[in-house]
């Protein structure tokens, strides 16, 4: 699960903070305003640091993981609403499987 948790917060933090560009044309293509963009690449940020501290105190995870999985489902709208290719969809959808692995994992679901 620690592993997972390192996955997502590291891949979320390197579209936001080293990829931004792309963000930036990727919001544009959405119709999301430059306001909402920041907003949710802060969110975004903020629940990945809270993963990352997920892994000495596990009562983060849950609301953390399910947060980050209802804005990779948000992810996946966007995708499915300017009929963007498959390959496209791949990585908000890996990880919205691995927000939902660390949620069951923390409730002990599985």
């Amino acid at each position: 699960m620690i592993g997972s948790q390192i996955i997502v917060a590291t891949s979320v933090i390197i579209v936001w903070v080293f990829r931004r560009k792309n963000i930036v044309i990727e919001f544009k293509k959405y119709g999301i305003s430059d306001t909402i963009r920041d907003l949710v690449g802060a969110i975004k940020i903020s629940l990945a640091t809270i993963l990352i501290l997920g892994i000495w105190h596990k009562e983060f995870l849950i609301l953390s993981s399910l947060s980050m999985a209802l804005l990779m489902i948000c992810a996946q709208y966007f995708h499915v609403k300017v009929k963007n290719p498959f390959k496209k969809f791949v990585p908000s959808l890996s990880l919205l499987i691995l927000c939902l692995f660390i949620a069951a994992k923390s409730y002990a679901i599985i």
